[in-house]
């Protein structure tokens, strides 16, 4: 420290060379280490002696504005479609709502899931994959960070909170209408979930290199939907096995999840950075659109193992014969509920926790930047996921079973409905029909993650595609895609006259886009799938499909995702021909001004 007996007085006026000779000669050099230590001691001793006491209703006051807004932020994406759904049934089927006291008490229990889970996430699980995002290029070759990348495609994939609903499905399903079907969704329900996780960790690391090398999306788009349009007519040539198909293509709209698209997107954008190849506007697409390619195609090559293991009859004696000694043995203490919720809770998010904590130690050697909020967000998480999941059996799914069931009273006869049908034929199909499209819209419309991706895309085109015009653009194509479900299950057409003729169209689309709107409407199928809308609609198409006494009731989901695409490309190649006009109008107006 300098030496004060010399030094000038306040105000003084004196020459440059005295104060350097003051500043140079006449001072003490300590230690930065022992100043940091009395500094952090001083702070310590600071603390105790300021910690404040707070009464109750200062802690209400405090929090109440916090939990207010996301419960509020929840509620919003879950109370308007359940309201529609209800409203639907009392209105225009004039039927009442069964159990409603526990359908009310479990659209609460998602919406605190969904709060407390999507809480954890910014806090806990969220602050991993941007350290490891940030440090993990850095530190280890590129071979370890795709492996990396790889298991952690798979981990968050059991995180996803949509994936329960997969898994709950297989309850509804008869085994006699599609045995195939029935031994995915509960024998091999956990290698189901497995290879839909394999399939996300390849197209994690296939979208990582993508970004760091910065390859176009359109390659990776031919090169995965080519092998599964095939496996799709393949699996097409056998009745059996073409009742899986339904299942294989939802899946790909079950993996882009609120835990999936974060977590992978902070390590792919934050290897491109490191690599000096994350600030192109397009950083970021591309992840999203190959994760729910490659679970539809894991999903239908386990299919065809499956089928060459075991038989339809030897699947439907061993499932009757499960079910008779169910009937006589009381199940154990784990298989009731909430013991399951709670147990599939723990399972979805302490392994991916683990995982990650052992790549931080032991990879990286870094430590969590903030523990104790750390701890918190995951705490929440776990809470979170295991009321979703219980609010998911008795709410969501219950709701969305008995809406499916009751529209085709509409236009059917049906078993406890005794006015059914309710309207001639053409006129029942028809309100069902617009029924679904409502829904679809009015769901995609109320995503949050649709606002951020049509802010994002009219940034990325200078304002040409403008934000309204890509909300409407997907919303449309997501109730279309709903309302051709419906047509699907109720007139009992196979899924793959749909698939494959609009699949081919948006292979043909995507030949002529440009990159920016080929990135934009792949990956705006995965934003419009999120935790409330995909538990939501597989529960109705399995209700519907059970009530006019369909195969199966799943390709909802999947039409739902092909429809956004395609309408996003038009509307691209619109927006495209619109520049274009307006760039020639503009080159001949200055040809004039010329000439």
């Amino acid at each position: 420290m300098p030496d004060k007996s010399n030094i000038p007085e306040q105000g003084q006026r004196i020459r440059y060379g005295k104060l350097i000779r003051h500043i140079s000669l006449r001072q003490n050099i300590i230690s930065f280490n022992d100043f940091a230590k009395k500094q952090q001691a001083f702070k310590k001793s600071t603390n105790k002696q300021n910690c404040v006491s707070l009464r109750g209703i200062d802690i209400y006051r405090l929090l109440a504005p916090y939990i207010s807004s996301r419960f509020l932020e929840q509620a919003k994406a879950v109370i308007p479609l359940a309201m529609y759904l209800v409203l639907f049934q009392i209105l225009v089927l004039n039927q009442t709502v069964s159990t409603p006291v526990m359908i009310a008490s479990g659209l609460l229990a998602v919406i605190i899931g969904l709060m407390l889970f999507m809480e954890g996430l910014g806090k806990g699980l969220m602050p991993f994959g941007e350290v490891i995002g940030q440090n993990l290029p850095a530190k280890v070759s590129l071979p370890i960070v795709l492996m990396i990348a790889f298991m952690l495609g798979i981990g968050v994939t059991f995180a996803e909170p949509a994936i329960g609903a997969l898994q709950a499905a297989g309850s509804i399903l008869k085994v006699q209408n599609a045995p195939y079907l029935y031994t995915m969704l509960n024998e091999w329900s956990g290698t189901l979930v497995l290879i839909v996780g394999l399939g996300v960790g390849f197209a994690v690391v296939l979208g990582t290199l993508r970004l760091l090398y910065g390859w176009s999306l359109k390659p990776f788009i031919y090169s995965s939907l080519t092998p599964a349009l095939l496996l799709t007519i393949w699996l097409m040539q056998d009745d059996e096995l073409a009742k899986v198909l339904g299942l294989a293509w939802d899946c790909g709209a079950v993996t882009t999840g609120p835990v999936t698209v974060p977590l992978v997107l902070a390590l792919g954008i934050g290897i491109a950075s490191t690599a000096g190849r994350g600030s192109s506007a397009l950083s970021g697409f591309g992840i999203v659109t190959l994760a729910s390619l490659f679970p539809i195609i894991g999903v239908m090559l386990l299919t065809i193992f499956v089928a060459s293991t075991t038989t339809p009859e030897a699947i439907i004696d061993a499932a009757l014969h499960s079910t008779h000694l169910a009937s006589k043995t009381v199940p154990a203490w784990y298989q009731t509920s909430p013991s399951t919720e709670i147990l599939s809770g723990l399972q979805a998010i302490v392994p991916l926790v683990v995982f990650l904590m052992l790549v931080l130690r032991l990879v990286l050697r870094e430590k969590l930047p903030t523990p104790g909020i750390i701890v918190y967000g995951i705490i929440l998480c776990v809470l979170g996921m295991i009321i979703f999941n219980i609010g998911l059996r008795f709410g969501l799914s219950l709701l969305g079973e008995q809406a499916g069931a009751r529209l085709s009273s509409a236009f059917a006869m049906i078993e406890g409905v005794k006015e059914s049908p309710i309207y001639s034929w053409s006129i029942g199909f028809t309100i069902a029909l617009v029924f679904a499209w409502i829904l679809g819209f009015g769901a995609t419309v109320a995503e949050p993650a649709l606002n951020a991706l049509g802010n994002t895309v009219e940034t990325l085109t200078n304002g040409a595609f403008e934000k309204k015009l890509l909300i409407y653009a997907v919303a449309f194509g997501v109730a279309c895609g709903i309302a051709l479900g419906v047509v699907k299950i109720v007139l009992g057409l196979p899924l793959s006259w749909f698939l494959i003729p609009l699949y081919g169209l948006a292979l043909i689309l995507t030949w002529f886009s440009t990159e920016e709107f080929v990135n934009v409407a792949w990956d705006s199928a995965g934003v419009t799938t999120g935790p409330v809308t995909v538990p939501l609609v597989l529960a109705m198409g399995l209700g519907l499909g059970n009530a006019v006494n369909a195969i199966e009731g799943f390709g909802i989901l999947s039409l739902a995702s092909i429809g956004p695409i395609l309408t996003v490309l038009i509307t691209g190649l619109w927006v495209q021909y619109q520049i274009h006009r307006k760039h020639l109008k503009n080159e001949r107006q200055i040809e004039g001004d010329l000439a």
